[in-house]
Parts: structure tokens; C-alpha cells; sequence
């Protein structure tokens, strides 16, 4: 005898006052979710002009970004305890303003500290804005909740808003200046409160929940060790690692935090990472992978900008232009992994294996055409492989850490995950690199240049600083050669050992529970806690 079908209630957004029509509700916060994307404390596209102008380095610069990361990794096992006890109007208006503050204060802030709190806080207005968005029309993309759906998607928002803020933040650097770009995300989010104000109303699905037996001091831990990881490697070759005494001190720092982050978590009755969390299988491997995926793909914040400044000697208009290709990689590789999870139901290890297959792709191409005598055009099909790869491992390994964990340990699980995958990842990384770098330039400059002296100079038909120009350039790019190599040994590694191994995760994905039963998860654990 037929089963009954399920009954799905339709969509609504009861939210929205009653004179929106109901065919642009959701659009309106997708576009209000690209608006938070697009925000920053301060912007990577404007790096160089905000080098020439302000007394900061460019490791300063780059630990605001790790900090506007850390706010949004940290911020994830918060919020729905918050959407549980305030209003969705409540919460979109405080990260709109939040997100405006923020903007505003940064250019003027010249204090580190400061400067790397406003960016820290506006990295969790900023997740806070676009969860709120994307959660409220999740229905919408997908009525049984299927995140083999929901993620591709929401990956198109997240990966497609980076390379559009870094096109608009460079094309304002470079026609005005470059706080321009926090003037821009100052007006869109005035736009958004004022839709706010005017569209929406303060409307209470549940019965609100208080925001009891949060653990304040062991989130503010992880977070203090986080930094200070980002703090090591970023500013590790500035300080030469640890032939300096305030490297040496950091360290013991770290190990004196990390000691009393898994001190806490083992002795609270409610942690913020609770021990259990650590306990799922497949879950270790996944960090691991989503660690080394982010290593590879932080060549392109340390060899590539060096290929195409030093080597290719590209303005910044000229290099930004490899936008569009990463770009257009985005999107192929959300839709592809939306067909090949959800149309095709293929295996996910496989579709990390063309993840992983992408990101060679990217590194041999870098590898072979490594030169200055290349056309920009070029370029394009290894950015395009990037763009690819990324959007492909990002939405996989998300999909995958949901279909492991239970939800009362996803949100835990998901903010560990982004800590490796925003700010460990990538830190750590560029500090390989850079350290190649440091390493391999001045040994080619010495084993190539040996032969160069007052007799040689004299028979060559060209000046000799000519010359030389022409030899540090091509020293760089065998430098650059050797990297990416190793790089590419590295991922292809990996991408051997996942060719060996099937790993047992189910082609179909387990259904998420709804508002109300994810409320009531919440409201027990609440009871458990007063108890």
C-alpha cells in the first residue's frame, strides 16, 4: 500500500509587512545577504594604496583580515541561541548598523589593537546579518531542507560576493581612494535599514529563549588562541620566526592558552566546544583536509602576487581583471557540485577528488607558465581552476561535516571548521611560502650569480643594471618555479591517497530537523542546564 505523501506547508516570510508582495520577499534578502558579504573592516583590493598612505605594513593589514575572519568563525555556535531570543528585524537592523560603525571607524583607527577589535566585531555583525538572511529563506531554496541544495547556493552568495567586493574595492581605490570602498558599504547598509524599517516588523515565531549558559570566557579563549596563531605566522618572517624573543614569548603564550581552552572545555558542564563534539568519525580528517586544501590555495595570496607584480609587472587594474575568470570558477563549481550531490547523487569523496583535481590543475598551469612573456588571457584557465576547486571542496566538505554530526554539535563543529578553513588555513600557508620564498631567492641569486663579475660585465653587449633587472626577474620566477612545484608534489599526494581510499559517507543526506524541533533541542538543553 502507497505511503501517503508528506505534506510540505507552503513558504511564507511573515516578517514582511503586508503591502511587500510575497514574489520579492526572498529576493530581498538575498540581495541584503550579498550587501553583508560584501562587507569588511578594511579591504584586500585597496592593499596597496592604503601601504602608501598610512604608517601600517602590510602584516598589519593582513591580521585585520584574520580578525574580521575570527569574528565570523567564533560567532557560528551563537547564533541560533540568538535567533531564538530576538526578533529577526532585531537582529538584521543590529548587523546592519554594526556592520555601518564599523566602516566608519576603521580608516581613522591608526591603534592596532583597535583597529583589529572594529574588524573582529564587524566580521561577526557581518555572519550574523547573512545566517539571518540565508536561514529565513532556506525553505524557499529548498523545502525539504536538502543542503545539497542549500550549500552550492549559498556558496554562489558567500564565494561570489568575494570576488565582486574585490573588483568594486579596487575600481574605487583606483578612480577616487581607497575609503571609498567603506563609504560604498556604509550607503548599502543604510539602504538595508531602511528596508528593514520600512518593510519589515518585529514578529516572534517561538517563544524567546534567554541567553543563559552561554560560555562568554571560553568563547573569548579560543578566540585570544586563534589570533595569536594568526599573530605567529603572519608576523613570523617579519620578526625571523623565533631567532626573536617576542616569537619565543608568543609561543609559551600559546601553549599556556591552549592548555586552559582544553582545561575549561573538560571541566564546565556546558563548554563552547563541548568534548563530544571531537568525538564524531570522519570529523578529524575533514579539518585535516580542509586545512591542506587551504595551504595549497594560499599560493594565491603569496606566489601569485608576486608573479604578477614582480614578474608580470602588472598594475593593479591589470591584475585584478583575474576576477572574472575566478568569478565565472565560482559559480561553474557550485552548480557542479549541485548537480553531482543533488541531481546526479554521486559519491562526495569523489567530487573532492575533482576538487583536489582542480587545485592541480591550478598549480602544474602556474608551474609551466611561469615567465614573463605570457598574455594576461593566459592566466585565465588557471584562475578559472581555482575559483573552481574552491567553490567545489568548500560546498563538499560543508555538506559532508553536516552529514556526520548531529545538530546539536553542527553549529560547535562549523565553527571549528572555519577557523581551520578562513584563518589557520590560509595563515599558515602564506607563512610556507614566504619562507620558500626567503629561502630559495637568495640561493638562486647565489648560485646563478656567481659568475657574474667586472670581466663578465665588460664583454656583454647590454649595461649592466639593465642586465641585472633582467636576472633578479628571472631568479624570482625560478624561485616561484620550485614552489609551486613542491605545491603541486604535495596536492598530487593527496590526491593519490584519495584515489586509494573510499571513504563510507552515504550519497544521501539525513533531513534536518525544523524550527520548531531545533527550538525545542534548545529549550531542553536550557531546562538541563537550570537543572
Amino acid at each position: 500500500m502507497n505511503q501517503p505523501a508528506q505534506t510540505i506547508p507552503p513558504f511564507s516570510m511573515p516578517m514582511f509587512r503586508s503591502f511587500v508582495p510575497e514574489r520579492i520577499r526572498p529576493w530581498m534578502y538575498v540581495f541584503i545577504a550579498f550587501t553583508f558579504q560584501f562587507s569588511g573592516g578594511l579591504y584586500l583590493g585597496t592593499l596597496n594604496q592604503m601601504l602608501g598612505e598610512t604608517a601600517l605594513m602590510r602584516e598589519d593589514l593582513l591580521m585585520c583580515l584574520y580578525a574580521n575572519l575570527a569574528g565570523m568563525a567564533i560567532y557560528f555556535p551563537l547564533l541560533f541561541r540568538m535567533k531564538f531570543r530576538f526578533t529577526n528585524k532585531t537582529l538584521l537592523c543590529a548587523a546592519a548598523t554594526g556592520v555601518l560603525l564599523c566602516n566608519l571607524l576603521a580608516p581613522h583607527i591608526t591603534f592596532l589593537p583597535l583597529l583589529w577589535m572594529v574588524c573582529f566585531i564587524e566580521g561577526m555583525c557581518k555572519i550574523q546579518g547573512t545566517f539571518e538572511c540565508m536561514s529565513n529563506i532556506q525553505l524557499w531554496m529548498t523545502p525539504t531542507r536538502d543542503f545539497t541544495v542549500f550549500f552550492p547556493l549559498l556558496h554562489i552568495v558567500i564565494l561570489g560576493s568575494m570576488q565582486l567586493s574585490d573588483l568594486l574595492a579596487t575600481s574605487l581605490m583606483y578612480y577616487y581612494h581607497w575609503d571609498y570602498m567603506q563609504w560604498f558599504i556604509c550607503g548599502i547598509m543604510m539602504l538595508d535599514l531602511l528596508m528593514l524599517t520600512v518593510c519589515t516588523r518585529h514578529f516572534r515565531m517561538f517563544k524567546k529563549l534567554p541567553l543563559f549558559g552561554i560560555d562568554w570566557l571560553g568563547a573569548i579563549l579560543w578566540v585570544v588562541l586563534l589570533l595569536e596563531i594568526a599573530y605567529l605566522f603572519n608576523y613570523g618572517d617579519w620578526y625571523d620566526w623565533w631567532n626573536s624573543s617576542v616569537l619565543r614569548r608568543l609561543s609559551m603564550v600559546i601553549v599556556v592558552t591552549l592548555f586552559f581552552c582544553i582545561w575549561r572545555m573538560f571541566t564546565i558542564r556546558h563548554p563552547f566546544f563541548e568534548p563530544k563534539m571531537w568525538t564524531y568519525r570522519h570529523l578529524l580528517p575533514i579539518l585535516i583536509l580542509i586545512t591542506l586544501v587551504e595551504m595549497f590555495l594560499a599560493t594565491e595570496h603569496v606566489l601569485e602576487e608576486v608573479w604578477l607584480g614582480e614578474v608580470m609587472r602588472y598594475g593593479t587594474m591589470t591584475s585584478v581583471q583575474l576576477d572574472w575568470p575566478a568569478l565565472a570558477g565560482v559559480l561553474a563549481g557550485c552548480l557542479f557540485a549541485y548537480w553531482w550531490m543533488h541531481v546526479r547523487r554521486f559519491n562526495y569523496l569523489r567530487l573532492i577528488i575533482v576538487g583536489l583535481g582542480g587545485i592541480i590543475g591550478y598549480l602544474l598551469g602556474s608551474y609551466f607558465l611561469i615567465s614573463s612573456d605570457i598574455h594576461i588571457s593566459q592566466l585565465y584557465p588557471l584562475i578559472f581552476c581555482r575559483g573552481f576547486a574552491y567553490a567545489v571542496l568548500s560546498a563538499t566538505f560543508m555538506t559532508c561535516l553536516e552529514e556526520i554530526m548531529s545538530f546539536q554539535h553542527f553549529f560547535q563543529a562549523l565553527s571549528v571548521f572555519n577557523m581551520l578553513h578562513m584563518v589557520m588555513g590560509g595563515v599558515v600557508g602564506a607563512a610556507i611560502y614566504t619562507r620558500g620564498l626567503a629561502y630559495y631567492l637568495p640561493d638562486n641569486i647565489t648560485r646563478y650569480g656567481a659568475g657574474i663579475d667586472n670581466v663578465a660585465a665588460s664583454g656583454m653587449s647590454v649595461h649592466i643594471s639593465h642586465y641585472m633587472e633582467t636576472f633578479l626577474s628571472q631568479m624570482t620566477e625560478i624561485s616561484l618555479k620550485q614552489i609551486y612545484g613542491w605545491t603541486a608534489y604535495a596536492c598530487i599526494f593527496l590526491f593519490l591517497l584519495f584515489l586509494l581510499y573510499d571513504a563510507p559517507i552515504r550519497k544521501e543526506l539525513k533531513q534536518m530537523p525544523s524550527w520548531q524541533k531545533i527550538r525545542k533541542m534548545v529549550a531542553e538543553s536550557f531546562a538541563n542546564l537550570k537543572g
